[in-house]
């Protein structure tokens, strides 16, 4: 990430560079074109200029309407109160948790951990892409997961990605992209305690995968779960959220920067991003 940035910065510059360049020109051409103007030239000139600020003012007005109309917020209230709630305890909580945990466990021990998860969480992408029709894509997971559960010793390690002489690709979905799949509204956005940017649709989502999960305890259903109990089941999932933000150290802090305003800048962000899984 951090040779991300260096290289924009670089790229940047260089783009200022021939910005400056072309200016110059346009400078020099300008003043060998105003020696040769006459008044009625000038009033011209006058008349085009004001017509091209009126129409840059009604595209201006225009395109404010249109985000004015596009984007649906009545808790937006309680969502900056809440992205500032989940940041504070991400910035002084989470992420210092996590450094430590990383300088205690080594990143191969770390990364098992996540493909562990990321393998026992199967059953989900498996449903949901057979629920959109994409069998290819469910006949992929289920063959990932027997590799991976097996020669990947219970998932520990992605031999379905890094040691395949054809590697077999992963199938991110969940019932919130089903719903989206199927022509459903995102509906109003709603920022989660811990959980962070979602929305109606994506809630009713997590809802309906959490049945599906493994580690997710439901009440009637503890023969198909890991954990025995609710506090079992929180344990599994904050010690993955953990394990998962210690390998990824300093992308939130570099996602934060950018952002003027933090909570319109994480709202869009998610909504785009779910629209771009959902049009995959």
């Amino acid at each position: 990430m951090k040779y991300f940035y260096v290289l924009v910065t670089v790229v940047l510059f260089i783009l200022q560079g021939c910005t400056t360049k072309e200016a110059k020109v346009e400078l020099n051409h300008q003043e060998v074109k105003a020696e040769n103007t006459t008044p009625d030239t000038l009033q011209k000139n006058a008349i085009d200029e004001q017509k091209t600020e009126n129409n840059t003012d009604e595209f201006e007005e225009e395109f404010s309407e249109q985000e004015t109309e596009t984007i649906i917020d009545p808790l937006s209230g309680y969502n900056r109160a809440m992205t500032s709630f989940n940041d504070t305890l991400m910035m002084y909580v989470f992420i210092p948790i996590s450094e430590t945990y990383a300088y205690i466990l080594p990143q191969p021990l770390r990364l098992g951990l996540s493909n562990a998860v990321d393998n026992i969480q199967f059953p989900i992408r498996f449903a949901n892409n057979l629920l959109q029709g994409k069998f290819q894509n469910s006949s992929d997971e289920l063959e990932r997961f027997i590799i991976n559960s097996t020669v990947g010793v219970a998932g520990l390690m992605d031999v379905a990605t890094n040691h395949m002489t054809t590697p077999i690709p992963a199938h991110d979905e969940d019932f919130g992209q089903t719903l989206g799949h199927y022509g459903v509204g995102s509906g109003f956005h709603i920022v989660l305690p811990l959980f962070g940017p979602s929305n109606v649709r994506d809630v009713v989502g997590f809802t309906v995968d959490a049945y599906t999960s493994p580690l997710v305890y439901i009440e009637n259903l503890e023969k198909y779960k890991i954990p025995n109990n609710r506090d079992h089941s929180i344990a599994i999932l904050m010690g993955s959220f953990i394990n998962k933000t210690s390998l990824h150290l300093g992308e939130y802090e570099n996602l934060r920067e950018d952002a003027i305003d933090l909570y319109p800048f994480f709202r869009d962000t998610y909504e785009q991003k779910r629209d771009s899984d959902i049009a995959e």
